[in-house]
């Protein structure tokens, strides 16, 4: 099983960079995992937020497989702890899925046919992060489930 973190353009910010960068090691002890960067759309300032979605959306929709679990970070997701994450993430991997995808949308979120293909929309707080920030805020979280499910002393109840 392979995980993989989608997200649209590069992290702009190199402090995000540092951070991920620690993180995305980190994860790498438990399983394969890999960042996938989608480029983003250009001259996405002199589009339309429904024509802008709908672009990002064909190229989400373009890479992911059928077999693929798709996960959407989106504020109308569900939302958890860190220890239900964990179990969701535990069952996940054990499911017949080829990839589990977590895709970060772009500034404005998600198509509407992004939405209907995915298999679970997840919420990282009820608060809004910026796109950029969610990147190192769910990679940290997903260290943190593996740790859990290892029993490590990173996470403390």
């Amino acid at each position: 099983m392979k995980v993989e973190l989608w997200q649209i353009g590069k992290t702009a910010f190199p402090y995000l960079r540092e951070g991920m960068d620690v993180y995305e090691k980190r994860i790498r002890r438990y399983l394969p995992f890999e960042v996938v960067t989608l480029p983003d759309i250009r001259h996405a300032a002199k589009l339309s937020v429904e024509e802008l979605q709908r672009q990002e959306g064909e190229r989400i929709l373009g890479k992911i497989q059928p077999q693929d679990y798709l996960i959407l970070l989106d504020e109308r997701g569900n939302t958890g702890n860190s220890r239900e994450f964990a179990e969701f993430l535990q069952k996940g991997l054990l499911g017949s899925h080829r990839r589990i995808v977590f895709q970060i949308g772009g500034a404005y979120g998600f198509s509407e046919e992004v939405y209907r293909r995915a298999d679970r929309k997840i919420a990282l707080s009820a608060m809004t992060f910026s796109h950029q920030l969610v990147r190192l805020i769910f990679l940290e979280q997903l260290y943190r489930a593996f740790s859990i499910l290892h029993n490590e002393p990173y996470h403390h109840d």
